[in-house]
């Protein structure tokens, strides 16, 4: 693996297949790998079963980032928030993508599949995946967050 190679764990419901196949292209065309953990149609399916195995794989560690993609990306945001140490953001624009990592160290993408073109949902996923977090006063209020769940 490359140093900066990443491998992002990455789910939808069948809102999210087709955004989610054309993603795990995209990404590593730009250099990084992916692991698919389903939904693996656009049969319909629960969202809430695809987010929170990336939501756990996330938040305990075993990967840094990862992606979900549903109809709204709403339903898999709210679900993910849930598990500690995960910090979903559901990102419309490739600005406000770079600001949840930059200012929220946010540590899960979530993509609205039927709402925006695919070429959008790419230019947001390579805005994430291209920022760092800052910290300095950010730091602080991420930490304010921990402090809701983890105990």
């Amino acid at each position: 693996m490359e140093p900066d190679e990443m491998i992002i764990p990455i789910a939808c419901d069948h809102g999210g297949f087709e955004a989610k196949q054309a993603l795990k292209k995209f990404i590593t065309e730009i250099g990084h790998l992916t692991i698919d953990f389903g939904s693996h149609n656009d049969d319909s399916v629960d969202y809430p079963d695809y987010a929170i195995l990336v939501a756990k794989a996330v938040g305990t560690g075993e990967y840094e980032r990862g992606i979900l993609i549903c109809g709204s990306g709403q339903g898999m945001c709210m679900t993910a928030n849930k598990v500690d140490n995960v910090r979903a953001a559901l990102a419309w624009s490739p600005e406000s993508a770079a600001l949840s990592v930059q200012h929220n160290n946010a540590n899960i993408l979530c993509l609205p599949g039927r709402l925006l073109p695919v070429e959008e949902l790419k230019a947001i996923t390579k805005a994430w995946l291209d920022s760092s977090f800052e910290g300095g006063r950010h730091e602080r209020r991420v930490g304010k967050i921990h402090q809701l769940t983890n105990h």
